[in-house]
Order: C-alpha cells, then sequence, then structure tokens
C-alpha cells in the first residue's frame, strides 16, 4: 500500500479505534476523554498530509469527471460487486481536514469541561470519535453504498449526544433530529438503489457524469437523492429540525452539528446528486434556486425577531446554507466554488460562535438576549471575541465569511436571465439582513450596562477555552486573506465536474 492509501485507512481506522480504546480503557474518566484527545490528535495528522497527489487534471476530456489524489480500491461484499473504495480530491480534502480539526477542539474542550447531562464525559467523546467516522467516511466514500454507510452511521451517535448532554428540552429536540434524518435516508436509500439499479455499479468514479442513466432515471434519481441531502444541509422548509437541535445540544454538539455535519448535504448534493445525475440537476436547477433564496431571506428575518442566543445562530446557518445551495444550484465553476469555500467558511465562523455562545450561556445561566447586555463591561475578552466572530459571519471583506455569499450572488447574476439576476439580487438583501441580525446581536449583548445575569461573568478565559478557540480564529483570517488556501484544491475538479453538466 501507498503512504496515501495508509493515510485513507488510518483517517478511519484511528478515530474507530480510539473510542473502542475510549469505552473500553480502565481508569478514571480524565484518563479516557485523553485518550479520546489524542486520538482525535491522531486522526488530525493523518488527514493533513492527503493533500497532493495526482494533479493531472489536464490531461482528461469530459470523462472521468473525478481523479482522486489518494485512492483505496479493496473488495468489499464480492457477490453484489460492492467494493470499499476511499478517495480523495480538492473538493473532499477541505471538508476532512476540517471535521478532523473540529473533532480534536471539541474533545480538548471536554478536558476542561463536561456538559451536565446523564452520560459521563468518557462516552461523550467516545460519540464524538464514532461521529467523526461517519462524517470523514461520508467524505472519502467514492462507493455509492458505502457512501450511505457511512451517512447513516452519524444519525444514532448525535441522537445520543443530544440526548444525553443537552438542555432542558434535549428528548424531543433529539427525536425531531432523528426523525427527519430518517426521513432523509429513506429517500437517500430508494435513490441510490435507483441509480445502482439502472448503471449496474456503485463506483461513483464510473457513476458520475450520468453514465448509463437515462434522463428519466436521473430526473427521478435527482429528486430523490436532492430532497435527502436537502433534510441534512437543510434547505428551507425542511430545515426545523435545525434550531431545536442546536439549541438543545451540548456546545460540543452544536459545533460539530453546525460545522460538519449539515455539510454532508451539501457535500452530497455536489458529490453525488449534481455528479450523478447531472440532468436532473439542470431540470431542479431553478427551483432549488428559489428554495435556497427563501431559505437565506426567511433565515435572515426570524433571526432579526429571534431573542435566544443559540438559537439566533442556529437559525442564521440556514441562511448561510441558502448562499451555499444558491452557488450549488448555479451549476457553473464561479458558484461550485462559492458553495464549497462558503461550507468551509461557515464550519469554521459558525463553530467559533457556538463555542462562544456555550461560554456565555455557561456563565450567565441564561441564552435570553433581553438578560445578557453588557458583556463588553465584565468580560472584554469574550466580547471582542463574540464580535470577531460576528462580523466574520456577516461577509466583512477580509474574513472568510465574504467569498462564499459575495460569490454565490455574483454567480446567480451571471448565470443571467430574469430568474437568476432577481435571485442574486435578494440573496444580496438576504446579505444586508445578515448583517443588520448580526449587528443587532452584537448591540444586545457587548453594549449597553451590564445586566444582572452579565455581572456575574468574570474577566478571565480558561486556557482550553484558548485552545479551542484559537485555531477557528485564525482560520476565518487566513481562509479570508487567502482563499487560494481553498479554492486552489477545489479549482481543477470543479472544472472537470463542470464539464460534464454542459
Amino acid at each position: 500500500m501507498s503512504l496515501g492509501q495508509v493515510l485513507l485507512v488510518a483517517a478511519l481506522a484511528v478515530p474507530a479505534l480510539g473510542a473502542a480504546v475510549v469505552a473500553l480503557l480502565p481508569g478514571g474518566d480524565r484518563a479516557a476523554r485523553v485518550a479520546g484527545t489524542v486520538a482525535a490528535g491522531l486522526t488530525l495528522l493523518a488527514t493533513l498530509p492527503l493533500a497532493g497527489g495526482d494533479r493531472s487534471w489536464t490531461a482528461f476530456g469530459p470523462a472521468p469527471a473525478v481523479r482522486p489524489w489518494h485512492r483505496l480500491d479493496l473488495p468489499w461484499v464480492p457477490a453484489l460487486d460492492l467494493r470499499f473504495h476511499l478517495g480523495v480530491d480538492g473538493i473532499s480534502y477541505p471538508l476532512v481536514v476540517l471535521t478532523a480539526l473540529l473533532t480534536l477542539l471539541c474533545c480538548a474542550y471536554t478536558l476542561w469541561r463536561v456538559p451536565d447531562g446523564g452520560g459521563s464525559g468518557r462516552a461523550l467523546v467516545a460519540l464524538l470519535l464514532v461521529v467523526e467516522v461517519g462524517i470523514l467516511g461520508t467524505f472519502l466514500a467514492l462507493d455509492l453504498v458505502l457512501f450511505f454507510v457511512f451517512f447513516e452511521v452519524v444519525l444514532l451517535p448525535m441522537y445520543a449526544i443530544i440526548a444525553g448532554w443537552g438542555g432542558a428540552d434535549r428528548r424531543r429536540a433529539a427525536a425531531k433530529f432523528a426523525l427527519y434524518t430518517l426521513l432523509g435516508s429513506v429517500l437517500l436509500l430508494v435513490g441510490v438503489y435507483v441509480v445502482v439499479a439502472a448503471a449496474g455499479t456503485a463506483d461513483l468514479l464510473a457513476l458520475t457524469g450520468g453514465t448509463g442513466l437515462s434522463r428519466g432515471t436521473q430526473l427521478a434519481a435527482f429528486t430523490l437523492l436532492g430532497l435527502a441531502f436537502a433534510v441534512k444541509s437543510p434547505l428551507w422548509p425542511l430545515h426545523s429540525w435545525l434550531p431545536d437541535a442546536h439549541t438543545q445540544a451540548p456546545t460540543v454538539g452544536s459545533v460539530i452539528l453546525a460545522g460538519v455535519l449539515l455539510k454532508m448535504g451539501t457535500y452530497g448534493l455536489i458529490r453525488v446528486a449534481v455528479g450523478v445525475a447531472p440532468e436532473g440537476a439542470r431540470w431542479a436547477a431553478p427551483v432549488l434556486g428559489v428554495l435556497a433564496v427563501a431559505a437565506i431571506i426567511v433565515g435572515s428575518l426570524v433571526c432579526l425577531a429571534q431573542g435566544e442566543l443559540k438559537r439566533l445562530i442556529a437559525y442564521s446557518s440556514v441562511g448561510h446554507m441558502g448562499f451555499v445551495l444558491l452557488g450549488v444550484a448555479t451549476l457553473t465553476a464561479t458558484g461550485l466554488q462559492a458553495a464549497l469555500i462558503g461550507n468551509v467558511a461557515h464550519g469554521v465562523i459558525t463553530g467559533l460562535l457556538f463555542f462562544l455562545a456555550g461560554a456565555i450561556k455557561d456563565r450567565a445561566h441564561t441564552g435570553a438576549l433581553a438578560e445578557l447586555s453588557g458583556l463588553r463591561e465584565t468580560a472584554p475578552r469574550l466580547a471582542g471575541l463574540l464580535g470577531f466572530a460576528a462580523v466574520a459571519s456577516l461577509g466583512l471583506p477580509g474574513l472568510a465569511g465574504f467569498w462564499g455569499e459575495a460569490f454565490a450572488v455574483v454567480a446567480a447574476i451571471g448565470r443571467g436571465g430574469p430568474l437568476w439576476t432577481t435571485l442574486g439580487v435578494l440573496a444580496a438583501v438576504g446579505g444586508a439582513l445578515t448583517a443588520a441580525y448580526l449587528l443587532r446581536l452584537l448591540r444586545r449583548v457587548t453594549h449597553g450596562p451590564a445586566s444582572p445575569a452579565v455581572g456575574r461573568i468574570g474577566p478571565g478565559l480558561a486556557a482550553a477555552e484558548w485552545t479551542a478557540w484559537a485555531p477557528l480564529v485564525l482560520l476565518a483570517l487566513a481562509v479570508g486573506l487567502a482563499p487560494t488556501l481553498v479554492l486552489g484544491v477545489a479549482a481543477d475538479p470543479v472544472a472537470a465536474l463542470v464539464g460534464v453538466l454542459r
């Protein structure tokens, strides 16, 4: 096996083994959490060198449209011609590294504080590692059935995280998350069956471009797959599970949910739905664009009226992911690039926002905006970090949030025609509303005299908090100032994918 193949296996095997070690390790709860954090760190080290490899994209024509930098292809279920087929390219690599980084930061955060609930820190870390296996496997799978299996691995452990360590209404929120996700899973399973039965293969390298699929099959497949991924993304009006799950989940659960779990939907939409059924994508693009802009506007308007901190950030995800989906809907290189960098930026910035929201709620014992005024008077460092994260989220140029939203609008207007021009203009209005609700958030939380709840907050921050937050602050700056960190690695695979859409 080559080094790249070893690293692909290690990216999945290390967190899986780490979860088993954490669950079975004799000794105290803290020792198990340390072991889980070490496993998450080793996973990040395994994913970083996956960049590079075979970059000879210019050598091929319309097919194949996917050429991984590193690839592992082994028999899995020979009787059904299913293979354990893994690979990584410029579309999946940034999300793989982001997943490994956020999992490490969440595991490290548990060394400082385990959220209240019925479970131990040991169990929480083990579940985080299992979720990591499912998410990484989703981004690395190049077999459609294997993709479905990894997609489903995430469901039960995330349900357990919300139900075990969440807020007062955690069980209802966890059940809602599970029911919506199961609905998406059923649609995904049927879509996978339609594609595999019609094409006679589950290999995504062979399927990309719609090879072997009739127009009718592609329309049916995209409808099923698109709805399945819309639930996970989430696309309005299938988003109602998200605010409850985010609000009730513990801090680390919210970070993983917002940071990378939602990206499974948008990644699947690009890699599987658009790639496998390009005719279906072209047919459904206007509807997807309209729903994406509706998500932007609705999410922003709800945020303007929202009075709870975590719930506001949760609804902001609906709007931000709307920009990602608008980029995908344009089916252009600019739009897909905007979607990819928007994915990464949202994961970094919203992950930071949920870390900060959790810190504020833990100290003030409330998330009501009306009770959180004057934060800069008692905790200026925490208020400053919240201000940085908010302006990054509203798309300030020079920070990561700018590129995805700006170029999604550019892509929509560049697509031309009355519909797409209107969608681009409405999305730009949604961007202005995003700025409005985030500035409202800062005014309510950081300005004015300190409320009694905020008066209890001390000025200091724990070392574990700085450790968890600093990489996200640096990444928001780095991606904002040097977007080529994401766009550079994704340029060639996006060009190849656009080639099969024409």
